[in-house]
């Protein structure tokens, strides 16, 4: 059950302003973004942060963007982030089905991936997740594949999804209409074993 219910349209002009700046235009609102503006100074505090973290100069690719949001979400149990990443983005960035379902409840040895750049992104999400730090020899191989500034960018990025996921399980976002779930990604794994 939701804990904190996301605004209902029609909103007041100030929160109307800053939703709209937050999405595409002529996209209405998603679920997240309308418990955020519960908090609008929050979230006009934070909307800079997520603009720079999905835009156009963020120094890793799209495509690496999306394996670090979408394995960082799976590893925090976050459905409703994973949902919403998968529904918009992983058709866009070449993700296929074993691959979205690997990133869901895989490992990166699962032969889906068959690009070092990847499988490094997977790895140093699950370091980060089960320890808030990467290791020497983790760090040498993404050091040799990615800039410094490649670095910082996955190392917050991580972070920052980290956050978004704390807050949508936590205050029980309800599930976006037409994302996938937990179990329509499982049964992508089981499909592809």
């Amino acid at each position: 059950m939701t804990r904190i219910a996301p605004l209902e349209p029609p909103y007041e002009e100030p929160v109307a302003e800053r939703l709209q700046a937050m999405m595409p235009p002529g996209v209405p609102p998603i679920l997240l973004f309308r418990t955020l503006a519960k908090n609008l100074l929050m979230t006009d505090a934070i909307t800079g942060w997520g603009r720079y973290e999905l835009g156009r100069t963020l120094s890793l690719t799209m495509r690496d963007r999306e394996i670090v949001i979408d394995r960082t979400a799976a590893r925090c149990g976050c459905e409703y982030e994973l949902g919403v990443h998968v529904a918009f983005f992983a058709a866009k960035v070449g993700l296929d089905d074993a691959q979205v379902a690997s990133l869901a409840v895989g490992s990166p040895t699962d032969p889906c991936w068959t690009d070092d750049r990847d499988r490094l992104l997977i790895e140093a999400v699950d370091a980060l997740h089960a320890g808030a730090d990467i290791d020497d020899e983790l760090w040498s191989e993404l050091a040799a594949t990615f800039t410094e500034a490649q670095c910082l960018d996955l190392l917050l990025l991580c972070g920052w999804y980290h956050a978004i996921s704390f807050v949508a399980n936590g205050t029980r976002v309800p599930l976006e209409d037409g994302a996938p779930r937990f179990p329509d990604v499982r049964r992508l794994a089981t499909a592809n074993r």
